[in-house]
């Protein structure tokens, strides 16, 4: 199967209220937070982007001057992908089968207070976010025998996270930063499983529990639907607490030029939880549905240590270069699923090998000041790809990305 992914960008801030078109092309997680670093491909660790600076570097907040600082901003998580069956040529759009799994809108809020050598903020951010709907008429739906099962293929994932940050200056050069955050991770997925990807995962021993022999047993196989949903503006049929941090520096080298550097931790998130329905496709008895409660387990965001340098060549041109190394490896090597039936406690674990690769990302931005109304900015960001080919899926849209971004600032 092959993916492309179609994007757009828009990046306008209008005072400190702002809306912003999102994708995820860090694996998951947003290419940026707020308009300044949106607008500046993603970089922010050794530069002034405001509030948002709280999401990557801390720090930075002690590069604001003294005052206080309120955003008000809305994420649209859109990602448009066509999934291409290489065998039949047949291929799928996401994005346009109703439901509300993608676009779908993230809250961005923000406060910061500065006096002096102290700086604290509180903030809500969107970290991650993915959104497919690919509807249930095609090759997605059906089962390798020819089954059109017509059952829908979708996914969403929403990652929000809460920072309390404080920042202190302290030398002239040099200002420490860091900040503990509340983070909610909630789940939508819609998946087929062919029953031949069935046979294989129970032979490896990845599709375990009560359930399987029966499963297993039912005459003319063909697949098993997972459907976890929840149709509502946020959140998703499955989701959990837990929480995350970060620390990082700022050291000003010359008067216009600042190194930065930060350390995300990874998070600690509880087993998502919720409602589901487990369907067994037949060719013989057709579909035999099941409801009960489920689990995804040990679903996690990963670390990461980014460093960057920024330089201001006159009062009007600065540019900011930053480089992160996301520690993907030790978070999703498998996508785990739990699902326990109501009323019979009979249970199914079932073990999705990913098996991602830790990944590096680049990014550059400018910004110029053209007047005391205006300020332009550019940006390119490019990040590496972190599944293998072997364990693509069309409901997960990783894939290595290259943007080129633009924005503006208005000052009323």
């Amino acid at each position: 199967m092959k993916k492309t992914i179609l994007r757009s960008l828009a990046c306008i801030a209008v005072g400190h209220a702002f809306i912003q078109s999102a994708h995820a092309t860090d694996v998951f997680n947003l290419e940026g937070f707020g308009p300044i670093s949106r607008a500046m491909g993603g970089t922010g660790v050794a530069y002034d982007i405001g509030p948002a600076g709280m999401m990557y570097n801390p720090a930075t907040l002690g590069l604001m001057p003294n005052g206080s600082y309120f955003d008000v901003g809305v994420d649209v998580i859109n990602t448009s992908i066509r999934a291409t069956n290489l065998d039949t040529g047949e291929s799928v759009e996401s994005g346009n089968h109703g439901s509300n799994n993608g676009p779908y809108l993230a809250p961005e809020l923000a406060y910061v207070y500065r006096k002096q050598a102290y700086t604290f903020g509180i903030g809500v951010f969107a970290q991650a976010g993915v959104g497919t709907q690919f509807g249930g008429s095609s090759f997605l739906s059906r089962t390798s025998n020819g089954i059109d099962t017509g059952l829908d293929v979708f996914s969403r994932m929403l990652v929000l996270r809460v920072p309390f940050s404080v920042a202190f200056q302290a030398t002239d050069k040099l200002t420490i930063g860091g900040s503990i955050d509340a983070v909610w991770t909630s789940l939508n997925l819609g998946l087929l499983l062919d029953g031949s990807q069935l046979g294989s995962l129970a032979g490896q021993g990845r599709l375990t529990g009560s359930l399987v022999p029966t499963l297993l047993s039912l005459p003319g196989l063909s697949g098993g639907y997972f459907n976890i949903n929840k149709n509502t503006i946020a959140g998703g049929g499955a989701s959990a607490w837990g929480v995350g941090g970060k620390v990082g520096l700022t050291y000003q080298i010359t008067p216009d030029t600042v190194f930065g550097a930060a350390y995300n931790f990874k998070t600690h998130v509880g087993d998502l939880s919720g409602q589901a329905q487990l369907t067994a496709v037949s060719s013989v008895v057709g579909d035999v549905p099941l409801s009960g409660s489920v689990r995804v387990r040990n679903f996690q965001m990963p670390a990461q240590v980014s460093a960057g340098i920024s330089h201001k060549f006159t009062d009007q041109l600065s540019v900011s270069l930053d480089y992160q190394h996301v520690f993907w490896a030790s978070v999703f090597k498998n996508i785990n699923v739990s699902f326990v039936q109501s009323g019979t406690g009979a249970n199914l674990n079932i073990s999705l090998p990913q098996n991602y690769s830790d990944i590096n990302i680049f990014g550059i931005g400018t910004q110029y000041i053209y007047n005391e109304k205006w300020t332009f900015r550019g940006g390119f960001h490019y990040a590496q790809g972190a599944a293998p080919a072997n364990s693509f899926l069309a409901v997960v849209p990783e894939t290595p990305t290259t943007d080129v971004s633009a924005g503006f600032s208005y000052s009323l």
